[in-house]
C-alpha cells in the first residue's frame, strides 16, 4: 500500500516562508504525477502545484511566482517551497500521487499538514 507522509507545516507570519515535504513509501518515478492540494475551512480542495514523471510542473494562478514544487528522487520526496506567504494561503495541505494501474488511474493521498499564515 502506497503511503505519503507530509511534514513541514506550521505557523508563519505574512511574507514568510515554509517548505513542505512529502515522502513516498516507494520510488516516486512509479507515479505518473505528484502534487500538492490544499483545503481551507469551508472551501473545496484545490490544486496548488504538480510535477509529472517527466519533470514538468504546473501551478495554480494564485501561487505562481511564490511557490515552487521540486523532487529528490533519491529520497522519494517531493517538496513545496512556499515564499511570500499570505493569510489566504492558510489551509491544510495534502500531498497526492497518481499511478496508472492496469486500466485505470489510482490516486493516493497523504494525511495533510496544517499551514497557518497569521501575524
Amino acid at each position: 500500500q502506497v503511503q505519503l507522509v507530509e511534514s513541514g507545516g506550521g505557523l508563519v507570519q505574512p511574507g514568510g516562508s515554509l517548505r513542505l515535504s512529502c515522502e513516498a513509501s516507494e520510488n516516486i518515478f512509479s507515479f505518473n504525477v505528484m502534487g500538492w492540494y490544499r483545503q481551507a475551512p469551508g472551501k473545496q480542495r484545490e490544486s496548488v502545484a504538480g510535477i509529472t514523471f517527466a519533470g514538468s510542473t504546473n501551478y495554480a494562478d494564485s501561487v505562481k511566482g511564490r511557490f515552487t514544487i521540486s523532487r529528490d528522487v533519491a529520497k522519494n520526496t517531493v517538496y513545496l517551497q512556499m515564499n511570500i506567504l499570505k493569510p489566504e494561503d492558510t489551509a491544510v495541505y495534502y500531498c497526492a500521487a497518481r499511478k496508472y494501474i492496469t486500466t485505470r488511474f489510482v490516486d493516493y493521498w497523504g494525511q495533510g499538514t496544517q499551514v497557518t499564515v497569521s501575524s
